[in-house]
């Protein structure tokens, strides 16, 4: 197992409640989680454009269009859901819980992908360890709300 990777993800996780307690002060002063997810993509954005435009990888809008189906562009969709509801329930479960209840649901659904090989994942099937695992997230999300 590669290191560097998961002290990456732990370093991309952190930020999560962050990006959350940010888009919420946001949100209030904006006029609620829509409004703000949509500076927060905007900006996003605009940092991912910069980042494209100083790489040069040859990457165009139509050249992504040509090569993918409608719906691999769904992610976005995802993501802005994801965002909205995040700022949404920030303030009112707290980081703690809306975080881990998060990670139970993701956690969750990527034991049923993996186990059927959705979206092109592997298949790894839903042992009895990694589903323990999963409802020890659970136990925590219980834990986490006392």
């Amino acid at each position: 197992m590669n290191w560097s990777y998961l002290l990456l993800a732990l370093a991309a996780g952190m930020c999560v409640p962050v990006q959350a307690g940010i888009n919420a002060r946001l949100g209030t002063h904006i006029g609620g989680p829509v409004p703000a997810a949509f500076i927060s993509f905007l900006v996003g954005t605009l940092a991912l454009a910069i980042y494209l435009a100083l790489v040069k990888t040859g990457f165009t809008l139509r050249g992504a269009a040509d090569q993918t189906s409608w719906w691999y562009w769904s992610g976005g969709v995802l993501g802005a859901i994801f965002v909205s509801v995040t700022i949404f329930l920030a303030p009112r479960l707290g980081a703690t819980t809306m975080l881990a209840t998060i990670v139970f649901a993701q956690m969750l659904s990527s034991l049923i992908v993996d186990h059927y090989g959705l979206l092109d994942f592997p298949i790894k099937a839903a042992s009895p360890m990694r589903i323990l695992g999963v409802a020890l997230v659970f136990a925590g999300v219980l834990l986490v709300r006392k």
